[in-house]
């Protein structure tokens, strides 16, 4: 099977611990996660967001298929997400289990409205079918694993898509040619997975808080790396199974690409140190205080912003959510 996660590293026992212990980690690192932020859902709808044009971000038929196969992912994946912190909801601290239902809402609705994004695709005469089958496969084969690999491979995959999202903000080049309802939706996403991006890894550092430094480095190092290179194959392939279906193939499919990640607009080559500073013992996704990039993008979206309720309430939407078919 393909999948971005093969086995358990088979030297590493990886089962959550059964201490009751404080909050506080005492063999890995305390959370850097600031004490003042509040993770919000924004209730968004783009289901009327439709694709005019199959190269919708400028022409670039590279752009457009690297995001394009990006989003396919995202429904599975981001379901997924929220089985795997589920899991460990009732075993952390009352401020964590707050951040979890935040988080919880945000992943739903970026499922439902990526959904909505990806029939588009499908208006637009693209088959994704064998994209939408090999994350299928990918997430199965994650599942089949112990449930401390579900939270250790939500927490790589996090940190991936944080360090994209705080790329696509940060550098407006990436859309400024897009259409504009595109543009809002990959901007509003983006904001959410940088906001809600220590959440897991700080349920990590909760259930492993009785773990030696060591083994929680070589843990999460092991799953990253090969998270890593299956989801850099699977997201080439899936690119390059677009760009065949839109006329492009060939020799001219794999320099345009790697022109396009590597050197042009180079989403991978620019978040290629921020995803190494994953390795790094010690780190924490909130070294680096990005919430500037949050405020920047939220702006429009104040509107659709969610009051989460305590750790005890529920949080109501602003606007009915849709059930994702």
């Amino acid at each position: 099977m393909d999948s971005v996660l093969g086995g358990t590293p088979a030297d590493m026992d990886i089962a959550p611990t059964t201490a009751d212990a404080a909050a506080d980690n005492q063999g890995c690192r305390k959370s850097a996660t600031p004490d003042d932020l509040n993770i919000r859902p924004r209730n968004r709808n783009f289901s009327s967001a439709v694709i005019d044009r199959r190269r919708w971000i400028g022409g670039d038929p590279f752009a457009s298929a690297f995001f394009n196969a990006l989003s396919v992912t995202f429904p599975a994946g981001e379901l997924f997400f929220i089985e795997s912190v589920k899991k460990f909801r009732k075993r952390v601290p009352p401020k964590l289990q707050q951040e979890i239902r935040a988080f919880i809402q945000q992943e739903a609705i970026h499922s439902r409205e990526h959904h909505c994004f990806n029939e588009h695709l499908k208006d637009c005469d693209f088959d994704i079918s064998r994209l939408e089958r090999t994350i299928d496969d990918v997430v199965n084969g994650i599942r089949a694993q112990p449930e401390m690999a579900h939270l250790v491979a939500t927490m790589c995959i996090e940190h991936i898509t944080a360090i994209l999202a705080a790329e696509v903000i940060s550098n407006p080049s990436h859309f400024e040619e897009a259409d504009s309802e595109q543009r809002k939706l990959w901007l509003w996403h983006a904001s959410e997975e940088v906001e809600h991006k220590g959440v897991a890894f700080d349920i990590w550092l909760h259930v492993t808080r009785d773990w030696h430094p060591l083994k929680c480095w070589l843990v999460r190092s092991a799953f990253m790396a090969k998270i890593t290179l299956g989801f850099t194959k699977n997201r080439a392939k899936g690119v390059l199974d677009l760009l065949r279906q839109d006329g492009i193939s060939g020799p001219r499919a794999w320099f345009g690409l790697a022109h396009y990640a590597l050197v042009a607009k180079a989403p991978f080559r620019r978040t290629l140190g921020p995803l190494l500073q994953f390795f790094k013992p010690g780190f924490h996704p909130w070294d680096i205080d990005d919430r500037p990039l949050i405020r920047l993008a939220e702006s429009e979206y104040e509107a659709a912003i969610m009051v989460v309720a305590d750790a005890g309430g529920q949080a109501l939407p602003a606007e009915p959510l849709r059930k994702v078919a």
